[in-house]
């Protein structure tokens, strides 16, 4: 058989990858060892980031999820010392800026999207075991039959121990953290919860995590200490006792308990030749700022759009050269801030533990202070440094992520959010956009879309949206444009409706227009 793309793993970056690709017509075989849906809840947590990638692939998995109002940092009294306060942060990205989801729901809601796409197929129960110049060869686990598959491209989204990375002979470089965890999830029962917040508990003697979760669901991660065993800490006991402070033990129903140890790795490369790592597979991370499975699918709307562009022949091959040029500093970016999150997390000294939270409630008397820490503004901010871009590095608002509001259609009472009106081409958006600007478009396929001040306003032929709460409209006002050019992905390009020759990208004439 032929496919455009063979993608490698099925868990959450792979599915969101072969949705986005499915939404880009590019014909698609995913390959999961597993022969059913992972049963288990292991990731947890999102962003608004990972929220608006969901969105830009047609899956609505947001209202299944757990939006909690705070992050606190205590001590071992329970005391906090620091509050990330989310319900006053908002990134303009329309979405919370942190979510909690049951994961074998999500990944059922992400598989069940792909029935969508006639073009796309999974198939479970078979794993990757060779990669050729032009194909793949796969077997299937339970029959050992193999089979040969040409695909032009292969995409290894099958986690830390990826097969595709191996076969691609790609190394690993960075550490691994000697200090092993508990994670332990489980359902509660009403009233079991006796520690409702999310919390970051800095006790110098065992520090731990502990969250209310969606569905009813709690999660706890305890480090453990030395001389301690996997065997002895999933014991019933030894878990009912960890859990104790946080929940009910008696009405706290265990789903999982595993022992684990978290890594900082970066794959060498992100590409050879025809294969390309994505998510686990090319970077992991410690777990302490929530952004291991956001930045898999990060890479999944970086790399789809491009390859969809390549496929259809509407640019060159060299723009897929811009995927790892464009991701990896973000990437290492966020590794950097984890780590130095979870040294304040992981102080193990009892002084340093005690001046670390002096420290720290001293300083956020300091209004500057607290609002970077209340606020945040700690996290890596979504941007690119260069690549396809306009002059190809970012410069004021190129480069960064356009903001998602709700919108009104002319017609329409109810509010939308921007996103949903886009599409998966590229966008030439603002209150210049007319049916000028349309016609004389040298790009790639792209949607023309005209922000109005009000409802009245001419529509001049091309997709107009209602700017309802003035956002869109100081956007542009701020940045002195009245166009602006969206990668797919909800990057900025231009601040020009033209798209450049370069950075893999070429003219192929007028593209469609949106009446």
């Amino acid at each position: 058989m032929e496919f455009d793309v063979v993608v490698v793993g099925c868990g959450p970056v792979g599915a969101v990858t072969a949705n986005l690709l499915g939404l880009h017509g590019v014909r698609t075989l995913v390959v999961e060892r597993a022969t059913a849906p992972h049963g288990q809840p292991r990731a947890f947590s999102c962003d608004d980031e990972a929220l608006r990638i969901y969105q830009q692939a047609g899956l609505a998995v947001g209202r299944d999820m757990h939006r909690p109002s705070t992050v606190e940092y205590v001590d071992a009294a329970g005391r906090p010392f620091a509050t990330i306060a989310l319900d006053e942060i908002d990134f303009g990205l329309g979405a919370g800026p942190l979510h909690f989801f049951d994961q074998p729901r999500l990944e059922a809601a992400l598989r069940a999207g792909l029935a969508r796409f006639p073009h796309v197929e999974l198939r479970t129960g078979v794993e990757l075991v060779e990669l050729g110049e032009d194909d793949v060869v796969v077997r299937d686990v339970r029959t050992g039959e193999r089979e040969t598959v040409r695909a032009r491209y292969v995409l290894g989204c099958d986690g830390a121990r990826s097969a595709t990375r191996a076969a691609a002979g790609i190394g690993l470089s960075g550490s691994s953290y000697g200090e092993p965890w508990l994670a332990v999830s489980g359902s509660v029962e009403p009233g079991a919860v006796r520690v409702p917040t999310t919390r970051f508990v800095c006790d110098w003697r065992r520090p731990a995590f502990v969250s209310p979760g969606a569905f009813d669901t709690y999660r706890a991660e305890f480090m453990l200490r030395p001389g301690e065993t996997a065997e002895e800490m999933t014991r019933d006991d030894t878990i009912a006792r960890l859990v104790g402070p946080y929940v009910d033990p008696e009405r706290f129903t265990v789903t999982r308990a595993t022992v684990y140890t978290f890594h900082r790795l970066v794959a060498s490369r992100w590409r050879s030749g025809r294969v390309f790592l994505l998510g686990d597979a090319a970077h992991q991370m410690p777990p302490f700022l929530g952004q291991g499975l956001c930045s898999g699918l990060r890479d999944a709307a970086n790399l789809t759009w491009k390859l969809g562009l390549v496929l259809r022949g509407h640019a060159d091959e060299s723009l897929l050269d811009s995927y790892e040029a464009e991701r990896r500093p973000h990437v290492e970016e966020m590794v950097r801030t984890s780590v130095g999150l979870g040294r304040v997390f992981l102080v193990r000294d009892r002084f340093a533990a005690a001046v670390r939270d002096a420290v720290l409630r001293a300083a956020q008397t300091v209004p500057r202070v607290r609002r970077f820490v209340r606020h945040f503004e700690f996290k890596p901010l979504p941007a690119l440094r260069r690549g396809v871009l306009a002059g190809g590095r970012r410069r004021g608002p190129v480069g960064t992520m356009f903001p998602q509001p709700a919108v009104a259609v002319p017609g329409s009472a109810t509010p939308r959010p921007l996103d949903s009106l886009l599409g998966a081409e590229f966008t030439v958006i603002g209150p210049g956009v007319d049916r000028a600007t349309a016609t004389g478009w040298q790009g790639p396929p792209a949607r023309f879309v005209r922000v109005l001040r009000s409802p009245d306003d001419d529509t001049a032929g091309v997709t107009s949206v209602v700017d309802v709460d003035g956002a869109l409209t100081a956007w542009f006002a701020r940045h002195g444009t009245e166009v602006a050019v969206l990668r797919p992905d909800r990057f900025v390009y231009s601040l020009r409706p033209e798209i450049e020759a370069g950075g893999g990208l070429r003219p192929v004439g007028p593209a469609r227009q949106n009446a």
